[in-house]
């Protein structure tokens, strides 16, 4: 059933679009949702950042960096989607799909607190700069942007930290909802797309058309090199799995939020169809893991 979740989800929100503005804002309530559940799971100690998750930040760094460079002055639309795709951090549910591939949870989940921490602090900085509000200083953007953005990320973890040693009970009741935050990461999907097709119909012209293709095949592009170059980094460091899912799962519900808000909002156009290449991506590396299992089990009970 989870593998068809993530399909079904894109499909019944590209149907549903035009009810979407009545659940569009959910979005934030279900990344900060979504956060807080999968870092409850976490201890302290399970954030020791080692060479592994350093080297899949400055690869995510520079491949943002460059990307936004070499497109800018070709298409500034392009140049914010394409960015964004790379910037921002891991999904709340990559260690989910990570467990489920046979991956490193601690690993994607340490790389994705260090991802986090890393928009929530420069974010509001890049974005102040980048964005399209010029009615707007820097600094009264930048201090917009940190309003929202740092407790949006960060206020999870606090929470998760504080609730582990003022109310054990609670705290390990929600440490064993931990797959809750897959199917809400679903729902956040079923409103994302459902969104962004909404937004593309509303302001589609025959001038953005190309704008729109190019911006679906940078995401594409975006998350074919994230997921292989991940791979990759992981596999040097003895985790092909958490090195995929950690570089190439992205919280698209934060970015499409993230470039309505403060970008062009055609950019999110770009995070959007990335939602739809990563859970291809997902969904077939999950019947294939299962595929996989089904084809051990065959054989030893041939065996037997």
């Amino acid at each position: 059933m989870k593998t068809l979740m993530l399909p079904i989800a894109m499909v019944g929100g590209a149907v549903f679009s035009p009810w979407m503005q009545y659940l569009t804002f959910l979005s934030p309530y279900l990344i900060f949702t979504m956060l807080f559940i999968t870092y409850c799971k976490l201890e302290i100690r399970d954030f020791r950042p080692n060479r592994f998750e350093i080297t899949l930040l400055f690869a995510q760094i520079i491949l943002a960096a460059v990307a936004y460079g070499l497109t800018f002055f070709w298409n500034r639309t392009l140049a914010e989607g394409v960015f964004i795709c790379f910037f921002i951090p891991t999904a709340t549910a990559a260690p989910v799909i990570t467990s489920m591939l046979g991956g490193s949870i601690s690993k994607v989940a340490t790389y994705s607190l260090m991802c986090n921490a890393l928009v929530a602090v420069t974010g509001p900085i890049i974005f102040a700069a980048i964005g399209e509000h010029s009615e707007i200083s820097f600094f009264d953007s930048f201090k917009l942007i940190l309003s929202q953005v740092f407790p949006l990320i960060l206020m999870p973890l606090a929470i998760a930290l504080i609730l582990r040693y003022s109310a054990p009970d609670i705290h390990s009741k929600i440490v064993r909802m931990q797959q809750l935050s897959f199917y809400l990461w679903a729902i956040a999907i079923f409103i994302v797309v459902g969104s962004c097709v909404s937004f593309a119909i509303k302001n589609w012209t025959p001038d953005s058309t190309g704008t729109i293709c190019l911006l679906a095949f940078g995401a594409l592009v975006a998350c074919l090199l994230q997921f292989k170059l991940g791979r990759v980094i992981g596999g040097k460091f003895g985790d092909k799995v958490a090195g995929g899912q950690g570089l190439g799962q992205k919280n698209t519900v934060l970015a499409v939020w993230l470039a309505l808000a403060y970008l062009n909002p055609l950019a999110s156009l770009a995070p959007a169809a990335y939602v739809a290449w990563q859970n291809i991506i997902n969904s077939w590396q999950l019947m294939r893991h299962q595929s996989r299992i089904n084809a051990r089990r065959m054989d030893n009970s041939i065996g037997q």
